[in-house]
């Protein structure tokens, strides 16, 4: 079975490309950039390069879809570049098509604050697509970059979806019927998304969770069922949104950025200024197949498993990757 995990953050070393493997992850989007500018995101592409050249025996990079079937063929792991924020391509729309070449699949248009581009989740005015975002947009479809907008808010990715002429993705975020969280989304938004051929993808992480770090595996595989009839069973995957072995600054990192100087509380709870505790039944990437035998337990065929599971990305990354004429 193809298995792709729609976002990862982890700390990158041969363990964890070991953990993949052995989990039976064929392919994993990372996210190698939050706030970095095109200058910094350079050098993240160029830190990508030195894990390939030394750990090719475990990892190999995705430069289309059919990549992710040469990496299950090969037995190792396929790295898809994501960027969870727009910060890479500052104010130049030219970087747009500078980055794809260098590999940049996915890209946020907000991360959590207004950015030139939209508006995001954590914000109380959502003025939607900018004109500036509205033209990035158009030459991300043109180029053959995915739009996501896993951390924007409910207008903003309304418009996403109906101006982009591409489907898009919310790699990473949940239902807010299972869960209320600034970033898990409505109703409105998830049957606009399957209705235009998007894609979600259910997160693993614990804020965005009923009852957090305790979560069930049974609740979790009832909210992928109740969203599959709200969006369509070839509509939904895997986004975990694991950050496996980050120290806090990382999560200072994400949350602050350069614009904060104190930390962001996100969801409005201390709590959230440290880590989550793992899931007993997904502590890390070699937890997988708990996700397949909880939705098989749930009532999904073998067929819809694997939809679920990683086909489904694989379809929509061999349409979506593909550049315009």
């Amino acid at each position: 079975m193809i298995v792709i995990d729609g976002l990862q953050y982890s700390h990158w070393d041969r363990g964890i490309f070991e953990q993949l493997r052995e989990g039976g992850v064929t392919a994993v989007h990372v996210t190698i950039v939050y706030h970095e500018n095109a200058r910094e995101t350079l050098t993240r592409l160029g830190e990508w390069n030195l894990r390939f050249e030394q750990h090719g025996d475990l990892i190999m990079p995705v430069r289309n879809a059919g990549d992710i079937r040469r990496a299950k063929a090969l037995g190792k792991v396929g790295i898809i570049f994501g960027a969870q924020n727009c910060s890479p391509i500052e104010d130049e729309i030219a970087l747009i098509e500078v980055f794809r070449e260098l590999n940049l699949m996915i890209m946020q248009l907000t991360y959590n604050n207004q950015s030139l581009l939209a508006t995001g989740c954590y914000e109380s005015d959502d003025s939607g697509l900018t004109r500036f975002g509205k033209q990035v947009v158009g030459e991300m479809n043109r180029v053959g970059m995915i739009v996501d907008m896993s951390h924007s808010a409910e207008r903003s990715t309304l418009e996403a979806i109906e101006y982009s002429q591409r489907p898009i993705v919310i790699s990473h975020a949940n239902p807010d019927f299972f869960h209320e969280a600034k970033r898990n989304k409505s109703d409105k938004v998830l049957q606009a998304l399957g209705e235009s051929g998007g894609l979600l993808g259910f997160s693993l992480y614990p804020f965005h969770l009923k009852n957090g770090s305790d979560c069930s595996l049974d609740d979790f595989c009832d909210m992928v069922a109740r969203t599959a009839d709200i969006m369509g069973i070839e509509q939904i995957g895997i986004g975990t949104d694991l950050c496996q072995d980050q120290p806090l600054s990382v999560l200072e990192w994400m949350r602050n950025g350069r614009w904060s100087k104190v930390m962001d509380y996100g969801e409005g709870s201390a709590a959230n200024s440290q880590w989550p505790q793992p899931l007993s039944w997904f502590r890390d990437s070699r937890d997988f197949p708990n996700i397949t035998a909880g939705l098989l337990k749930r009532g999904f065929s073998a067929e819809d498993v694997a939809r679920i599971m990683g086909l489904n990305w694989l379809n929509f990354l061999d349409q979506g990757l593909q550049p315009q004429g």
